[in-house]
């Protein structure tokens, strides 16, 4: 408690303050819009100062050049295997073709041009595939040092073999979806019967992201789905976990033939009663209801 308790200023002398306080802030001169512009500047950069811009700006940048870095060293990588692959799959010895680009002077490299020698080519990969649909001739082109051709007959072994890597093709669709098509033509008129063209098709229909491609292979695998049970199992594999319902009831009714088969039955049976798309409950059902259960 204060012996001397304060006295407040009277009411006179705080307008009399007042007053003045205003006569001396409207005699201050205004700042010109430079001084103006500067002192705002000033506050921006003191306000970004305590922001973590830079930090951010250098992270983002980090990752982009991590990422575009493991993409051409992924991109290198699978180009390489690529090629070391088709040399050892592609023992070609004399091939009935003319280069398309095959434009040499030296003797050897004439020599060279006539056949692909896998101990020498530098082969890319398959950049396309021609088919005359009036025959039985097909022309493969595909990349070595510079763009190549190949003409045979389907049956040729060669041919096969490059068709073989066409359906591989990571970078051209197109590529794949023509090898798989024509590879599947030959399998529906049991012109197939080596597991080679079988194991292609059967990884097309497992893997590929065309729906397209997926459908030419199960043409393809038609004929041999009671035959070969890894063919029956890959149809029922697509049935269950295919993406596209399209897909999945064509898988469907290439089982129509083998479905008294007890691991059909069941699968068919699971398919009935919890498959959420209600088409392929039904189809399953009526393929049920073709035969008597087999216990």
């Amino acid at each position: 408690m204060l012996l001397h308790p304060l006295e407040e200023p009277s009411a006179n002398l705080m307008a009399r303050a007042r007053l003045g306080l205003e006569e001396a802030l409207d005699a201050v001169p205004e700042d010109h819009w430079w001084v103006r512009a500067g002192r705002r500047i000033r506050l921006d950069a003191m306000r970004l100062g305590s922001v973590p811009v830079m930090a951010s700006a250098l992270l983002v940048a980090g990752l982009a050049a991590g990422g575009y870095g493991g993409y051409r060293l992924g991109a290198h990588k699978l180009r390489e295997q690529q090629a070391r692959m088709i040399l050892r799959s592609l023992p070609i010895q004399s091939v009935k073709s003319v280069p398309a680009a095959a434009q040499v002077t030296d003797a050897s490299e004439t020599e060279d041009a006539r056949g692909i020698d896998p101990a020498r080519a530098q082969i890319a990969n398959v950049s396309q595939i021609l088919h005359n649909p009036n025959s039985d001739e097909v022309e493969v082109r595909f990349n070595r040092l510079v763009p190549e051709s190949v003409e045979g007959s389907i049956d040729d072994p060669d041919i096969r073999r490059l068709l073989l890597l066409g359906v591989e093709s990571p970078q051209n669709p197109m590529v794949r979806d023509d090898s798989v098509d024509l590879l599947a033509r030959q399998c529906e008129m049991g012109h197939c019967k080596e597991g080679a063209i079988r194991r292609a098709l059967m990884e097309a229909l497992r893997y590929d992201h065309d729906p397209g491609v997926r459908m030419n292979a199960l043409a393809g695998l038609e004929p041999y789905v009671a035959g070969d049970t890894q063919v029956r199992n890959a149809v029922l594999e697509t049935l269950l976990h295919d993406a596209d319902p399209v897909v999945r009831i064509q898988a469907m009714q290439l089982l129509a033939p083998v479905e008294a088969d007890s691991s059909v039955r069941q699968v068919l049976q699971t398919v009935s009663m919890e498959d959420e798309n209600p088409r392929i409950r039904d189809v399953s059902e009526q393929l049920l209801e073709q035969e008597p259960q087999i216990q």
